[in-house]
């Protein structure tokens, strides 16, 4: 297997681990990642940044965004700065799942790195981040 397939397969089967640990929870995999995204964000995100981070259409998270609504777990307002976009907001519930959400992440990190020196992973941090780099300036 090539260095592509190989990243390729750990981040699915590590999706598919947290997946599996969050399906008690009641969330698809596409509702857990867009909470994580807006968890972690420093502000409200519009729903094309969402979109972006995500790497989907927006079309596509404006169908999973109307489920989480639909759920009490966002709500959207509209951009004080520009009336066409919308900012996307986690209600306390989401606040709180999105928690334990990263918890339950935190915990499989651990878990998946066991093992692994912190010199060997601070490499592999710095390998993916030039390849994320090149990939950015090859399109």
């Amino acid at each position: 297997m090539n260095i592509g397939q190989q990243m390729n397969m750990a981040s699915k089967v590590w999706r598919q681990a947290l997946d599996a640990r969050l399906k008690p929870l009641g969330l698809t995999q596409a509702q857990w990642l867009c909470l994580l995204e807006l968890r972690r964000a420093e502000s409200p995100l519009t729903q094309n940044d969402i979109a972006g981070r995500l790497g989907i259409e927006a079309a596509t998270l404006v169908r999973l965004l109307d489920r989480l609504e639909q759920r009490g777990w966002v709500t959207r307002a509209m951009d004080t700065q520009d009336r066409r976009s919308k900012r996307v907001l986690l209600t306390r519930q989401a606040m709180e799942t999105a928690d334990r959400v990263e918890e339950e992440a935190g915990r499989l990190r651990k878990e998946l790195l066991e093992g692994v020196h912190p010199e060997e992973l601070a490499i592999c941090s710095k390998v993916l981040k030039h390849i994320h780099d090149m990939a950015l300036t090859a399109y």
